[in-house]
């Protein structure tokens, strides 16, 4: 290259600088905060996940050693936490199960409702609700166990939320409605599901007509 067009090829970069410096240094600037941040997130993740799992082992001796006063500890530290990771949201189901057997049914219920209203996963959310369903038809709260089950189903829970939705009008002795809720479950599950078919049909058998 020579002299002069050396020099023209530094004034034009200078040409081009002047006009795109600016905006080419900011997107730079802005795609290393980006990928900094990103970074940033992603071990955050990990730690969390890390930390996580080490108190949801804790929770699980809880569970095993039967210490009320220690499950309701750990998993609210779980909760409180780490409310974001899977771990919280088995948590919340298996200190539920273990207060219930307990006989802290308030406490169970408290954490089957954290479990709706915070689980990230909808399978969580929808077990969560069928169990707390299940106590409301203990304590004959019918009317708040069938709002509970009322919002559309994924085709996975069709067949198992109709089937609770059946025994709480039962307990109403609405048979019509029942009987509908029973056929609907008998409908939505599978064939191979032969002893909950057997059972709901018993129970559709029981109310007559």
């Amino acid at each position: 290259m020579s002299y002069h067009d050396e020099q023209e090829s530094i004034e034009s970069l200078k040409a081009w600088w002047t006009q795109w410096g600016n905006a080419t240094t900011w997107i730079v600037l802005v795609a290393l905060v980006a990928a900094a941040g990103w970074n940033g997130w992603n071990f955050w993740q990990r730690r969390q996940a890390a930390e996580a799992a080490v108190l949801y082992d804790q929770v699980q001796q809880a569970v095993a050693s039967g210490d009320k006063a220690k499950i309701t500890r750990v998993a609210t530290d779980m909760e409180d936490k780490f409310s974001r990771t899977a771990y919280a949201q088995m948590t919340a189901l298996g200190a539920a199960k273990a207060l219930y057997a307990a006989g802290d049914e308030a406490a169970a219920k408290a954490q089957l409702q954290w479990t709706i209203d915070h689980a990230k996963d909808d399978e969580f959310k929808q077990i969560a609700k069928l169990r707390l369903a299940s106590l409301l038809l203990d304590d004959k709260a019918y009317d708040q166990g069938l709002a509970l089950l009322a919002e559309p189903q994924s085709d996975a829970f069709k067949g198992i939320v109709a089937n609770g939705r059946g025994d709480l009008l039962a307990a109403q002795g609405k048979r019509d409605d029942a009987r509908a809720a029973y056929k609907l479950a008998l409908d939505s599950l599978s064939k191979n599901d032969s002893s909950a078919r057997q059972l709901i049909q018993f129970k559709l058998d029981a109310l007559g007509g």
